[in-house]
């Protein structure tokens, strides 16, 4: 077998950070890697623009990013809500990680694992405003949720607070633990869309009890309804409540910072708004509620957060590969990724809002909705087969909200759409109407 001599891991070098990238491009020459618009198709990552700051919001200021994702030519993506179109570095990161096992199985568990706990964990933390010994990786959001409504010390008779608009993966949880453990779940109604933060921390405060120990809600609802967070967490804290909340739709999005929120867990999908691979989310217990948060796994407690951490294998290649996603995110900034979201979001309203029969659902102020998602019925149109009529009609990706009752149309667009983009999602909208 020939070896190569780009590649850091069978030069010896083992997994440092620059190493372990580079051996992903080396590793998966070859592999046809057709850019977003006309790039060349190479695996050749320097063949890419360096990963620099956009100045601006306009396309032409994101052109360079764009150039670093492989989608087919003519095709455009707009359900990162759903799963993010991770870039070329991320697969090609991944690749090199299944690489390394598979010419020294244990050097490479050994390597890869190290060079997560040395990197990956730590930069995540850090983007993430949490402490390294406050987060462990999980598979996604779903995940993570679990783990920390199991963890919950709660007594039969002890009530949960949840919002009418939570994800299924958030609620689900819950309707297991009172079946097994006995206590009792309720539900407060927030509108979709709600009028003001102040509307959903009045109303979630109405609804709690003298027995209420845990609220459990969105950072951001799947429909783009953006929620108050910090002063939800903070009237959590008065009322010595432990706050639950389901980061899903925020991470990569938009700057978060876990200690600032004054959120005591935190689950958040990695493949979603961060592009990480998909399989990938993250799990966090502020350090200063693990008296009321113990691990899924480990009732004795011991080992501080290493005691969150699933047992068993976990893919340590997707894990390592969070590198690059990190790489890509800290490159554009993610105040930058949060305007030019905002960006383009505000102009596919602008442009629905023009269109007879379309009833825009999502918040009418950024204190209300997400920069990314944007959520709309159409007059005489489903929202569920209007999903395979883009694509066909148009290819380009989207998805539906047929929830809350709504019938719905979500699009959710990152970094790497366009205007042009949307001005073919409107035209192919206007194919739909009776």
């Amino acid at each position: 077998m020939t070896e190569d001599p780009k590649s850091a891991w069978k030069a010896g070098a083992g997994l440092s950070r620059r190493g372990f990238l580079h051996a992903g491009a080396a590793g998966l020459a070859g592999v046809p890697l057709a850019g977003c618009t006309a790039a060349p198709d190479s695996g050749d990552s320097g063949r890419r623009p360096a990963l620099t700051r956009p100045e601006g919001v306009e396309d032409d200021a994101w052109s360079h990013i764009r150039e670093h994702f492989i989608l087919q030519p003519g095709t455009a993506y707009m359900n990162n809500a759903s799963l993010g179109m991770p870039p070329a570095s991320v697969a090609e990161a991944v690749g090199a990680g299944y690489e390394a096992l598979s010419r020294d199985p244990l050097r490479g568990k050994n390597e890869l694992g190290a060079f997560i706990a040395s990197n990956v964990v730590p930069r995540m933390a850090a983007y993430l405003g949490a402490a390294t010994d406050e987060i462990v990786l999980t598979r996604n959001a779903s995940e993570a949720l679990h783990m920390g409504t199991v963890g919950i010390r709660l007594e039969r008779g002890d009530e949960v607070l949840v919002t009418s608009q939570e994800h299924p993966a958030g609620r689900r949880p819950w309707d297991y633990r009172a079946a097994q453990d006995g206590i009792k779940v309720n539900t407060v109604f927030v509108p979709s869309p709600l009028e003001s933060g102040e509307q959903a921390i009045g109303l979630v405060e109405e609804a709690l009890t003298p027995a209420t120990r845990v609220i459990a809600f969105c950072h951001v609802t799947r429909g783009g309804h953006l929620y108050p967070v910090r002063g939800l967490c903070s009237l959590a804290r008065e009322r010595g409540i432990v706050s639950h909340v389901d980061g899903a739709q925020a991470v990569g999005m938009f700057p978060v910072d876990l200690h600032a929120l004054g959120c005591d867990t935190y689950s958040a999908s990695l493949h979603k708004w961060l592009l990480g691979p998909m399989g990938t989310g993250v799990f966090f217990v502020r350090a200063g509620a693990r008296d009321r948060v113990g691990s899924a796994f480990a009732p004795d407690g011991e080992g501080g957060m290493a005691a969150y951490q699933p047992p068993g294998t976990s893919s340590l290649p997707l894990r390592a590969a969070l590198a690059a996603s990190l790489d890509l995110a800290e490159a554009m900034g993610p105040g930058n990724v949060a305007a030019r979201t905002r960006h383009l979001s505000d102009y596919l309203k602008a442009r629905l809002a023009a269109l007879q029969g379309v009833t825009i659902l999502s918040g009418a102020t950024p204190a209300t909705s997400c920069p990314g998602s944007t959520i709309f019925e159409q007059e005489g149109v489903d929202a569920v087969e209007a999903v395979g009529l883009v694509a066909q009609r148009g290819r380009i990706h989207i998805d539906e909200h047929q929830r809350d009752g709504h019938n719905a149309i979500r699009i959710s667009t990152h970094v790497y759409n366009t205007t042009g983009e949307i001005d073919r999602l409107v035209d192919v909208l206007q194919t739909l109407s009776p």
